[in-house]
């Protein structure tokens, strides 16, 4: 298999850009109807979950290990939408007329063998790797809504109890599914495991979001919903030792956060914590009563409100690292931010400018980077990661 053969052909295919995975579906809807069922209505968003992974694979198909490791997780993650090994010679078949339709006189022999053999060990990977996830978890679990409490009007905090223990360690994401709609998106509970096995979600309501809408205004307590293995580890305190932490969180992106300082108190509030939230005004502090619940129980936290709208400044908002900044210098400590892209950028350019090392500065995936469970973590706010349309198999 000759790797620079096979990005330089990759290239010239992407270059056709939304042309590319809009040839693979129709060729791989004509040939398989059966397979349709299995991705969203709207596959705008599926669109680009193909051609992001390709890309991903592609680039990688050189460092085996990394391109592995994304590939077992994929292919673990996969079993939620009933993909089953005889599904991958179809989409391997769609895929190469694909490849060969838009290489156009570049398509040759040694390139369609390059193809076949990259595939092959693709498919073989995360067949694999959906077997041995068949021992471990089940491709889901049903999960019962106990409590569901409207907080704002787009805002709603809903606790669920899943049919049996789903392991899960804070800063990590769940994916959530209604079992009429196939779509998933990933939220990220907003405690630390609990001894009932609960799970709090804090879910914004999505403008056209499928899932969100349903949790917040369709849902009631007693409904069922399905959930998806726990991913994702940039939000995870393992990367920060025993560090002390800035926390900076905006909108529902305080729910990882909050299930952080959890862990903390269950591991006995060795760390100092500074905490910095956020919210568009004062009335849309959700959560306001867990905060300063948290703030007098616990010495080792000190917490600081940010309101987003400054008369001041009518057409900028204020980001919970601002103030951070303005109080002190935190280089010492390892810095986790949660909130809408917009929010996590800037503070990231902020810090860096400060003299914080990126190594120090924990986030989710920016952008459209949740085509797998290695970079995909929660969608919190509705202008977070992760598109509602994120459903169905490659």
């Amino acid at each position: 298999m000759d790797v620079a053969r096979l990005k330089q052909s990759w290239n010239l295919v992407a270059s056709h850009g939304d042309q590319v995975p809009l040839y693979f579906y129709s060729l791989l809807f004509l040939a398989n109807p059966d397979i349709r069922q299995m991705f969203p209505t709207n596959m705008a968003g599926q669109r680009d979950r193909l051609f992001t992974a390709l890309g991903h694979i592609v680039t990688n198909v050189d460092q085996v290990d990394r391109l592995v490791g994304f590939l077992q997780d994929l292919g673990a993650d996969h079993r939620k939408f009933a993909v089953a090994p005889e599904h991958y010679p179809a989409v391997g078949e769609a895929l190469l007329g694909t490849l060969a339709h838009f290489s156009g006189d570049e398509w040759s022999e040694e390139l369609a063998e390059d193809w076949a053999a990259a595939y092959g060990l693709v498919a073989q990977v995360m067949t694999e790797a959906a077997e041995a996830a068949e021992n471990i978890s089940p491709p889901w679990w049903v999960g019962e809504i106990v409590g569901h409490e409207r907080r704002t009007f787009d805002v709603a905090v809903v606790t669920l109890r899943p049919q049996y223990l789903l392991p899960f360690t804070p800063g990590q994401s769940i994916g959530v599914s209604h079992p009429t709609v196939r779509s998933w998106r990933y939220y990220s509970p907003a405690n630390a495991p609990r001894p009932d096995g609960t799970i709090e979600l804090h879910v914004r309501a999505a403008p056209g979001g499928t899932v969100s809408s349903r949790l917040v205004y369709g849902n009631r307590v007693g409904d069922q919903l399905h959930l998806a293995s726990p991913i994702g580890e940039r939000l995870t305190l393992a990367r920060a030792g025993d560090a002390d932490l800035l926390l900076l969180a905006a909108g529902t992106g305080w729910a990882p956060v909050r299930s952080l300082v959890e862990q903390v108190a269950a591991e006995g509030g060795r760390r100092r914590v500074a905490l910095y939230v956020g919210a568009r005004s004062q009335s849309e502090f959700y959560d306001g009563e867990t905060i300063a619940k948290y703030a007098a129980a616990y010495p080792w936290l000190t917490v600081t409100h940010v309101i987003g709208l400054d008369p001041r400044r009518p057409h900028e908002p204020v980001h919970p690292y601002e103030p951070a900044l303005a109080d002190g210098d935190w280089r010492d400590r390892h810095v986790y931010i949660c909130g809408s892209d917009e929010m996590v950028l800037a503070s990231r350019a902020a810090l860096v400018r400060a003299g914080h090392h990126p190594a120090q500065l924990h986030h989710e995936g920016l952008g459209k980077h949740w085509y797998g469970p290695t970079w995909r973590t929660a969608g919190h706010d509705a202008s977070h990661l992760t598109p509602e349309t994120a459903g169905g198999a490659l």
